[in-house]
This record gives C-alpha cells, sequence and structure tokens, in this order.
C-alpha cells in the first residue's frame, strides 16, 4: 500500500496568539490541514476555555480539547523581556501569526501588525476581534452570544413571541474561525504567486451580519423586520419541524411538486389538490392553515414511521435527533468525522475531522490537545 500524501500544509508554521473559540478554531483548521501550531498561552492559567467546565473528559475541558487538538503550547507573558524574545523567535520562523487580542493591545505589547510585517514581510498576520477595528464599539470585547443579539440573528431565532433565543452551538465564533481561515489560505496562495505576505482583518461582528444575508436583503426590500418562526423559513411552506405521535420530523417541501407528493404520502388528497394551496406564495398566505392541518394529520404516527413513509415517496424529511443519536446513526458514521485520537490519559478519545476529503483522504487531528506549555 502507498503511502497517503502529504497534508496540504504541511510544513507550513503558524503561530497562534488566541483564546477561547474563533481565532483557535481558526487554528484548528489550519492544524488538521498539516500545519504546526504553536498556541501562546498565559503562564500557570492558558487559554480560558481550559477551564470551561464542566462537562469535561477525564478532567480535560471539552470545549479546549475540541478547538485545539494537534496544536502545542508554549507559556509566554509577554510582560517580560525573554518571552517576548522568544515570541519573535516563533515568529521569525511562522508563515502566519493567528491573534485574537483586543485592538490595539498586541500593538502595545510590540507584536502589532505594523512592527511584525515590517520584520517579517513575506508573514501572513491574520487579526480576530470582536467587532473589528474601526468603530465606536471597536475596543469592546465580544463574545458568541453578545454578537448574535447584535447582529440580528438572536431576532430571528426562537418561537414566536417567544424569548431570544441563541443558536445552540457558537456559531459566530467557529465562523468567524472558518472566515479567518479561508482568509488565510487566500493569502498563502498569492503568496506562493509573488512571495507578498498579508494582514488580515475579519470579526466576529461580520460573520454575525453575514449569516443573515436574505434577512437583511428582506428588509431592505420591504421595510419588515423579519421574525422568529421556529423551525420554519419565511418564503417556503411546509418547511418546518412537526410533532408526531412520537418525536418529531422536519418536512421540506420546498416546491410545488414535493408538496403534492407529500400530500398523496400523509392520504391527505384534499390538501393536495386545493386550488388554494397549490403554489407555494397561496400556501405561503394560507401558512396556519396548512400548519396546522399538516400538524393534526402527522400527529397519528411516530416520527420514525412518517419517516419511512416519506422517504419512500421522495419528500425531503429527518427525524429530529438528539447528538447523540446523530453521531450513532448508519449515516454518521460512514462519513467517518468522528475519528480516535491517541491521548495519554483517555484511551476512548474521539474527535471530528474537517468536514471534506481531500483524494479520499478526511483531515484530521494531528493529536490530542496539549497540556499547558507542553511544548
Amino acid at each position: 500500500m502507498s503511502a497517503a500524501p502529504p497534508l496540504p500544509l504541511a510544513g507550513l508554521k503558524v503561530v497562534e496568539l488566541c483564546q477561547n473559540v474563533a481565532g483557535p478554531y481558526a487554528g484548528l483548521v489550519l492544524s488538521q490541514l498539516g500545519a504546526e501550531v504553536a498556541k501562546v498561552e498565559r503562564p500557570g492559567a492558558g487559554d480560558d476555555t481550559r477551564q470551561w467546565r464542566p462537562p469535561a473528559w477525564e478532567g480535560e475541558s471539552t470545549m479546549f480539547m475540541s478547538m485545539n487538538a494537534g496544536k502545542r503550547s508554549v507559556a509566554l507573558d509577554l510582560r517580560e523581556e525573554g518571552d517576548r524574545d522568544r515570541l519573535w523567535e516563533l515568529i521569525d520562523e511562522a508563515d502566519v501569526l493567528l491573534q485574537s487580542w483586543r485592538p490595539g493591545s498586541l500593538a502595545r505589547a510590540g507584536f502589532g501588525a505594523d512592527a511584525v510585517t515590517a520584520r517579517c514581510p513575506s508573514l501572513i498576520y491574520c487579526s480576530v476581534t470582536a467587532f473589528g477595528d474601526e468603530g465606536p464599539l471597536a475596543a469592546e470585547p465580544g463574545y458568541d452570544p453578545l454578537i448574535q443579539a447584535f447582529c440580528g440573528l438572536m431576532a430571528v431565532t426562537g418561537e414566536p413571541g417567544g424569548n431570544p433565543v441563541r443558536v445552540g452551538t457558537s456559531i459566530i465564533d467557529m465562523g468567524t474561525g472558518m472566515w479567518a481561515a479561508i482568509a488565510v489560505l487566500s493569502a498563502l496562495s498569492r503568496r506562493a504567486a509573488d512571495g507578498s505576505g498579508a494582514v488580515i482583518d475579519t470579526s466576529l461582528l461580520e460573520t454575525g451580519l453575514g449569516w443573515v444575508p436574505y434577512q437583511i436583503a428582506s428588509f431592505l426590500a420591504s421595510g419588515a423586520e423579519p421574525a422568529p418562526m421556529g423551525s420554519g423559513m419565511p418564503m417556503l411552506v411546509p418547511y418546518q419541524a412537526f410533532k408526531t405521535a412520537r418525536g418529531a420530523i422536519v418536512i421540506a417541501a420546498g416546491n410545488d411538486a414535493l408538496w403534492r407528493k407529500l400530500c398523496q404520502a400523509i392520504e391527505r388528497p384534499d390538501l393536495g389538490s386545493d386550488p388554494e394551496l397549490a403554489t407555494n406564495p397561496q400556501r405561503i398566505a394560507a401558512r396556519d392553515r396548512v400548519v396546522a392541518e399538516l400538524e393534526r394529520t402527522l400527529a397519528t404516527r411516530t416520527a420514525a414511521e412518517w419517516q419511512v413513509v416519506l422517504r419512500e415517496a421522495g419528500v425531503p424529511t429527518s427525524v429530529v435527533h438528539s447528538v447523540g443519536e446523530a453521531i450513532d446513526h448508519p449515516q454518521s458514521r460512514a462519513t467517518g468525522m468522528l475519528g480516535p485520537v491517541e491521548h495519554d490519559r483517555i484511551a476512548d478519545l474521539r474527535l471530528l475531522g474537517l468536514p471534506f476529503k481531500l483524494d479520499g483522504r478526511r483531515p484530521r487531528p494531528q493529536g490530542p490537545a496539549p497540556d499547558l506549555d507542553a511544548g
């Protein structure tokens, strides 16, 4: 059997001056693509997420291990001259620097973009901030739920008339990390062509605004504020979750032909032949009636039973799984997303690889999250 080809970023060196989720997620992506990531942490305490527990796995924060697998840890206090010298040594050898300090604070420590790129002109310097590097809130701290609230995402999430609801994962943080990684890869591609470095700025706020594009366009077009719709969507009916006799099921009848297939499959030909429900705009106008009729019928069987019926009819559908059910499903297992990672203390550690394959090979963590200052 031939040896696996090297990962695309093998040999690339990254210095990560980040904590929490957004910047470390960018470092995680680059690491799983083969880069060597040196994570710079505070002596004694390290990344804040080391203390984000429970939950923990053999005493280790599951958040920290999820965001930092495969990196090495270097503890440095930038108030100390010797540690600043050590950071310069890391930067001099690096291709990429990721940093998520508040705007201006790393520059005051002597490691701002101007100073670093003057010394290392081919370096890719990527800054991740909360609100961006300009504007009245540029110096403010930011966390995922704050930006979900600020950018309007929380205003369109949850049930109508209910309390504001945060999306149930750190979508702003990880989205920002993803954009940072994409920007770094773009800059590396340009550097391969002309040798030039780059200064990249991205922020949680920009990611948050980027996650509500059609809601913004809808507001600009109509002047009407988008509102929460539970699991539904404003421009399609039916396209949401429904309760059943046991469990919930999502039905995505995204066109008129699927609507008719749905009605036939659930033995409601009266709905499928109703001229007032024939087109999607008509069903949107009659949303409450359509949803009520479907709920009444779907309540007669379980979600699992309806899934069989609807899939046989060619109607896109899924049972609403728990996280445990999702990762244990044969289809999820077939993707190979979860894989074992060797760990000195956790014999059964499994972590996710990246959600794509290169030549049939999924990029995976190159090791566990590091102990603080383990090198």
